[in-house]
């Protein structure tokens, strides 16, 4: 590291102002950054002493991450090979190690495509804009980067991985101004781009699934566990998913907590995204007001409206709140999306009602719009857009109450 590290200094000149390479410091500087400790320091008073940056910040989002991209890429080797007939439905632990290998080297060869294009892609993107502004290159991209590949199908066709991730960092991201900047999430901003613009690739109700009655085949778009609760003929959406029977997914409670089912990449599983939010929580880098109140307002709106289920009514109804928060991408949304810092509420009061509200409309659009079950993608970019509608009437009234409490005395 040592060698590394005077190498750069030896060529550091070339990069800085003056120098030949000049315009290409933005890159340069990234690398460095990446690579080591920035040089710069402050060496005067008063200033905040804190060891956590924006690029410490970044990578403990990502090192919460890994749960769920290690899953997911297992899952989709899972469920790659149910398709095919190479293994049937059977308790995991049945399986030899070098089974397992087998799996998850399938997983990967899905999935390790999809995030290579999307950091490499939106890379570029945000190395363009910084060369042209003169800006450092920002470290956020490595969350986007890997956030954006996990809500995807492990299926979706790399072109338009491509598309959406430049979609994401350009409209949703650099026209802001750039990280810090943007009004909404950067990869939620992808993700719709490709959900409303090739619906029959990536949607909120069909996904990569598994096996056709015995047919052997790699891979084909079926009813995921939120499309057969929602099914316009479906009466009891317990007794739907627990006996549907067109592919060999288990849409049981506790496997759909685990994550063994067809779903995007790193969605699946609620044990991971909890894992994650222990990490995010611990090291103080995520909201944990969000999320609890992200999860306290599905359970109450969907404890609410299963007191109006009946038979003439969406099946959706009669849900029980538990099964919202393990089916789709909601605890994946609730923990890594609903808390982008630069998106979502920064009052301690607005994080509390941002994710009470967000919680609310997910399973709303869940229960009354047939066309999207999702519902978690479209309340977080929505109360995105109120967030700082949010904080300005908690400051506001925290002002007004001090002026309150000083005109008494």
């Amino acid at each position: 590291m040592k060698f590394l590290l005077n190498q750069i200094k030896k060529y550091d000149h070339h990069f800085q102002k003056g120098g030949k390479l000049e315009r290409l410091h933005p890159l340069w500087e990234a690398q460095n950054t990446f690579l080591f400790t920035p040089p710069e320091k402050t060496h005067h008073g008063p200033h905040v002493r804190d060891s956590m940056d924006l690029k410490r910040l970044m990578i403990t989002v990502v090192v919460a991450l890994i749960p769920c991209t290690l899953f997911g890429i297992y899952n989709a080797g899972y469920q790659k090979f149910l398709a095919s007939g190479a293994i049937t439905k059977m308790p995991l632990d049945h399986l030899a190690m070098a089974q397992h290998l087998d799996i998850f080297i399938a997983g990967a060869i899905l999935v390790l495509p999809i995030i290579i294009v999307s950091y490499a892609v939106g890379g570029i993107w945000e190395v363009i804009f910084s060369i042209v502004r003169k800006h450092p290159v920002s470290e956020g991209f490595l969350v986007t980067g890997l956030l954006f590949p996990l809500t995807l199908p492990a299926t979706i066709p790399l072109w338009q991985v491509a598309v959406g991730i430049s979609f994401g960092v350009v409209i949703g991201k650099e026209i802001f101004g750039g990280t810090g900047m943007n009004v909404l999430n950067p990869a939620l901003t992808a993700r719709v781009f490709l959900f409303f613009s090739f619906p029959i690739d990536i949607s909120g109700d069909k996904v990569w699934i598994a096996n056709t009655a015995g047919h052997v085949v790699d891979g084909f778009s079926g009813a995921t566990a939120l499309l057969i609760a929602a099914a316009p003929e479906v009466t009891d959406p317990i007794h739907a998913l627990t006996h549907f029977s067109y592919s060999q997914a288990d849409f049981s409670l506790h496997n759909m907590f685990m994550g063994f089912i067809p779903g995007s990449i790193g969605e699946t599983s609620t044990l991971m995204c909890l894992i994650g939010a222990a990490v995010l929580i611990l090291t103080g880098v995520g909201s944990w007001r969000i999320i609890v109140s992200t999860i306290v307002g599905a359970i109450g709106m969907a404890s609410f409206l299963n007191l109006f289920a009946g038979p003439d009514l969406p099946s959706m109804l009669a849900l029980p709140p538990q099964y919202h928060l393990v089916m789709g991408g909601f605890m994946f949304g609730a923990v890594f999306m609903a808390t982008d810092p630069v998106s979502a509420a920064q009052t301690t009061a607005g994080k509390w009602i941002y994710g009470l509200l967000v919680g609310m409309l997910c399973v709303l659009i869940r229960v009354w719009n047939p066309a999207y079950p999702e519902g978690m993608m479209l309340s977080i970019l929505f109360m995105n857009i109120f967030a700082p509608l949010i904080d300005y009437f908690v400051v506001e009234g925290n002002v007004k109450r001090r002026l309150r409490r000083a005109e008494a005395k």
